[in-house]
């Protein structure tokens, strides 16, 4: 398990390296904007680490298939919101998504891998929408998208990877240790939500 995200955060550090190398090339402009773009929000930062405790913490399979679904439902709401579809509530929904992923950490039961994955697939839409929605002009909408995605798959590894290692150095009390977290994951959203 430890093998398979350092080879995520590997890929998604090699993904965005060599697309940086290219200075002076005007898809660069696109790729650093895509990637700063989820992490300058703290709802967008906790969001996605919030998709990897989740994973983290069903394990298995679902440790690839939860960041997955975000993934590639955040890419479908990119494109939404590079075409100027109207989705409603979007900026709720991100908050949203903040506060209901960190309940469902702090819960611990173990949802079903299909109904976590439509869960987190739905709320990615929200979040997709708002960068899709947010790229720059003269960016382009691929290096965009490949900037976002890469950012947004290395904090779902960090949140899977500090989770992996709450269990490891902690043990019997890392479950809990993770819905600590994930309750403090839910705090934080309901802050953002009132101010």
């Amino acid at each position: 398990m430890k093998r398979a995200i350092v080879g995520l955060v590997s890929l998604s550090a090699f993904a965005a390296s060599s697309a940086l190398a290219h200075t002076g090339v005007a898809a660069t402009s696109g790729v650093a904007a895509g990637m700063f773009h989820p992490v300058s929000g703290l709802d967008h930062i906790l969001a996605m680490v919030a998709v990897g405790i989740l994973a983290a913490q069903h394990g298995g399979r679902a440790l690839w298939w939860i960041p997955a679904s975000f993934v590639a439902l955040m890419a479908v709401g990119g494109g939404l919101g590079v075409s100027g579809a109207n989705v409603p509530f979007v900026e709720q929904g991100i908050v949203g998504s903040v506060i209901i992923l960190g309940a469902v950490i702090a819960w611990g039961g173990k949802l079903p891998l299909a109904a976590v994955m439509t869960l987190v697939g739905g709320l990615a839409v929200f979040h997709g929408h708002a960068h899709g929605a947010e790229m720059p002009i003269n960016a382009s909408g691929v290096a965009y998208s490949l900037g976002f995605i890469a950012v947004t798959a290395t904090l779902h590894a960090l949140g899977a990877g500090l989770t992996i290692g709450l269990h490891k150095y902690l043990e019997k009390s890392a479950g809990l240790a993770a819905r600590a977290g994930g309750a403090g994951i839910a705090l934080a959203g309901a802050a953002l939500a009132v101010s």
